[in-house]
């Protein structure tokens, strides 16, 4: 049972997260202007890309850069050091007094590890000011016990918008390796994507890293948005338009999707249950996903519709 009493109001939960790219928090160069690449997110890191002594340093320079850049609307990610690290209260103090969007835990492994970062953040909210409920979470998962427990770490905080893949760290814990083929990946895919619908949240796939292959980096996102992802973990700007272009509904998806929904509406009222657009047999099934496509059409901005 979460912490938190009520539901959050909190908009920022369902919007449109098709890219979100990887920062070293440390680093002037990377954080002054990534937007204008325009990434859905932005992952300012505080873990991996950051050596062990320089821990304080980054966090430094995470703070003033989420008090001093402005990001045009892109949303601030903040990925905190390990529940296992002794940095990752301070990391947490650090992203929301700088007035970050949401905090990405790495290495989550159970529901109690989400309810432990709440607790934090709804502390930090309270101490420098903010809204409580303004700070959102994701869950990084990293390992076999993590995927196993995927549906546990999507219900454990109503603050919770989304889990990720982890494929390094994952495929370590599997005692296997990144092939490039996803074999490897396909069941945590699978079980998070199961997971992540029945809660009600958003699902992340993990980097992929061979920035010289962007024929299979395409592969490899085509692949995903086949799934259900929402959206994929980036590395490099090169690799956004990719990312974009397979998530955002093409001109003959949002027409049928219209065609649907109008039709659905106009049935409904009639008393008619199933019918035919463009020859395919639909029922009242069809509505939410024609309603998502138009949704995600108007969130890319392609949509030039009615509805």
């Amino acid at each position: 049972m979460s912490t938190q009493k009520k539901p959050i109001d909190n908009p920022n939960k369902k919007r449109l997260r098709r890219t979100m790219m990887f920062l070293n928090a440390q680093k002037p160069g990377l954080v002054k202007d990534p937007f204008i690449y325009k990434p859905d997110s932005i992952m300012l890191d505080l873990e991996d890309a950051v050596a062990e002594n320089q821990k304080d340093a980054a966090r430094f320079s995470l703070y003033h850069a989420l008090k001093t850049i402005d990001y045009h609307g892109c949303e601030t990610v903040v990925r905190i050091n390990g529940l296992d690290s002794p940095y990752w209260k301070e990391d947490i103090r650090c992203a929301v007094a700088g007035g970050c969007d949401s905090i990405r835990i790495p290495k989550t492994e159970s529901a109690e590890d989400v309810k432990l970062v709440e607790a934090e953040i709804i502390r930090a909210e309270r101490e420098f000011n903010r809204k409580e409920g303004s700070v959102l979470i994701m869950a990084a998962l990293e390992s076999a016990l993590g995927i196993m427990r995927a549906l546990d770490i999507c219900q454990a905080s109503d603050r919770l918008f989304g889990i990720a893949l982890s494929g390094g760290d994952y495929t370590k814990d599997l005692q296997t390796h990144i092939t490039g083929t996803g074999i490897e990946l396909m069941g945590a895919r699978q079980q998070m994507i199961i997971a992540a619908r029945a809660a009600g949240v958003q699902c992340f796939d993990t980097v992929y890293t061979d920035l010289n292959d962007m024929e299979g980096f395409k592969k490899d996102v085509e692949t995903i948005h086949l799934m259900g992802f929402d959206g994929k973990s980036i590395i490099n700007p090169r690799q956004i338009n990719v990312v974009h272009e397979i998530f955002t509904p093409t001109e003959k998806d949002i027409i049928f999707a219209e065609k649907v929904v109008k039709e659905i509406d106009d049935k409904k009222a009639k008393g008619i249950g199933v019918f035919t657009v463009d020859g395919k047999m639909i029922d009242i099934a069809f509505y939410d996903g024609a309603k998502r496509t138009i949704a995600l059409a108007k969130a890319s901005g392609v949509y030039k519709g009615d509805l």
